[in-house]
């Protein structure tokens, strides 16, 4: 004599298996979007530090938003090599870089840039 109800089925536990797919799928795509640039070093001077005495005449470039100026007087990135060259006697002779009015980084890498490719050795980063 059945009761019309059916056997009772055993439960079944649900599987971890997608989940752990998905954890792994996310583990990887962090670990290769963590690191997708190079990390490149400039080679700058400190300055403000007690050092050997300068010597020569001033080389001070004020680095701003949109303009260089070399001892004050402003000179286009292009010229900027070629202006500072008559006051160094060696290419190892100090060039103070200065960034003013909120220049970006950036800006002072292409400024810094431009003059290690002319052969300026010493470049100097101050405040």
């Amino acid at each position: 004599m059945s009761l019309g109800l059916a056997p009772a089925l055993p439960r079944r536990r649900p599987s971890l298996t997608p989940m752990i797919d998905v954890v792994f799928l996310l583990l990887v795509f962090f670990m290769l979007a963590a690191r997708f640039g190079q990390d490149t070093a400039i080679p700058l001077a400190a300055g403000g530090g007690a050092g050997e005495p300068w010597s020569g005449p001033p080389r001070l470039v004020d680095i701003g938003p949109e303009a260089v100026a070399l001892n004050g007087v402003e000179t286009p990135l292009a010229e900027l090599a070629d202006a500072v060259r008559p006051l160094t006697g060696a290419p190892d002779d100090p060039v103070v870089l200065r960034a003013r009015d909120g220049a970006a980084l950036q800006r002072v890498i292409a400024v810094s840039d431009a003059l290690a490719a002319a052969g300026f050795q010493r470049l100097v980063l101050v405040e």
